[in-house]
Order: C-alpha cells, then sequence, then structure tokens
C-alpha cells in the first residue's frame, strides 16, 4: 500500500481554501529554518496567486506556476485563463517581485491539444514575454521523462530551463549539459514510485551521480 503524501488529492483548480494556504504557510516557514538554500512553493493546482502570498510570507525565492500562459485541459478541469497578467499584478501589489516565477510549459498531466500549432519554442518564448524567470519542461505524467529534446528547444527561448520529470541517476547525464536545474521527485523514493517514502539509498546514489558531473 502505498501514502498520500500529498495530502489533498483531487487537487482543487485555481481557487483553494485558507486552510491549504495557512498549512503551507506553516511548513515553508519550518523548511526555511531547517535549511540554508533557497526555496520554493507551489500550490496545486494552478493555485498561483496563492502560492505567491505563502512565498512572500515565508521568505521563499521562487514559485512553480501551472497555466502562466495559453490555455489547456488539466485533469483538474479546464485551465481557460492564462494567470500571467493577474500573478504579476498581483507580484508588485504585494511587494514581492523579488521572487521569481518559474512556469510550467506543456505540463505533464495535461492535454495540449489546443495549442498543438504553438511548439514548445513559442510557448518558452510566450512565457518569456509574459514575464517569466524561468521556465520548466516535463514528461506526460509524473516520474515520466522529459524529452531532451523538448529541453533544446525550450532553452531557445533564452530562459532559464529546468527539467521537472523523469529524472533518474540513470539519465541525468541526457540533460545536465541542456538544463540549469532540476526537480527530483520520484527517482528519490523507495521503487522509484513518487507515492512511497524517500529512500536512503536511491537519495545517495543520486547526489554520487551528480557528483560526477559537477567535476568534469
Amino acid at each position: 500500500m502505498t501514502e498520500n503524501v500529498t495530502n489533498d488529492r483531487p487537487y482543487l483548480l485555481r481557487d483553494v481554501g485558507p486552510e491549504i494556504v495557512a498549512c503551507m504557510t506553516s511548513v515553508a516557514v519550518a523548511v526555511g529554518r531547517a535549511i540554508k538554500i533557497p526555496f520554493g512553493i507551489q500550490i496545486l493546482a494552478g493555485a498561483n496567486n496563492a502560492a505567491l502570498a505563502v512565498a512572500a510570507a515565508t521568505g521563499a525565492a521562487f514559485i512553480r506556476a501551472e497555466g502562466f500562459v495559453f490555455a489547456h485541459v488539466a485533469d483538474e478541469g479546464i485551465m481557460t485563463e492564462a494567470s500571467a497578467a493577474t500573478l504579476l499584478r498581483y507580484r508588485k501589489q504585494i511587494d514581492a517581485e523579488h521572487i521569481a516565477i518559474v512556469a510550467d510549459i506543456k505540463k505533464k498531466h495535461s492535454s495540449h491539444a489546443i495549442t498543438a500549432d504553438v511548439d514548445l519554442t513559442e510557448t518558452a518564448q510566450a512565457a518569456r514575454f509574459f514575464g517569466a524567470d524561468g521556465v520548466i519542461v516535463t514528461g506526460s505524467a509524473t516520474g515520466s521523462p522529459a524529452s531532451p529534446r523538448d529541453v533544446s528547444q525550450a532553452r531557445e527561448a533564452g530562459l532559464p530551463v529546468l527539467v521537472g520529470s523523469g529524472l533518474t541517476s540513470d539519465n541525468l547525464g541526457e540533460y545536465w549539459d541542456h538544463a540549469d536545474g532540476f526537480i527530483i521527485g520520484s527517482a528519490l523514493k523507495k521503487s522509484g514510485i513518487w507515492s512511497n517514502r524517500l529512500d536512503t539509498q536511491s537519495i545517495c546514489r543520486f547526489i554520487e551521480v551528480a557528483k560526477t558531473f559537477r567535476t568534469q
């Protein structure tokens, strides 16, 4: 049996309750006290304003934003309105322009048929034009590898690019020279399943592999 580590499935679409914001704020404060490196906030699904509010209150350095540019069909429903315009205005309103916005483009767990004529490079360029500080490229689902070609295409927009799904100690080398950052989850869990507990051996192996690339 696996454990629901996110605790709030199924996710709400865009609008989340004050209890979620309060809980995330509490968690972020604890994380900020425990570590000395920049950390970020994401609140599913697409609750970008709420994530920004938590980040501003807790000293987080960035947020991960869904639906920043272009509409798409997510498994929570249709994200009909891109959030860039309202999100950036809200960021200025709360004096939080120091908080970076890293935007998912053609993100996992979604259908992008309605923007099939807009390729990944164009999507990344739109994110840059609308003020994103970086973009995230994913595969089709959590734990599903992103296409190295997609990562290269996204880089053409000139923004920092993060790989956001499917990274393992075995495939990290395929992305190392083409991405600016990596989001790792499933590979650090027991049996590589995102909802399992953290696995010390997997974490140590991933760190050792990353170290070899850093020294090259």
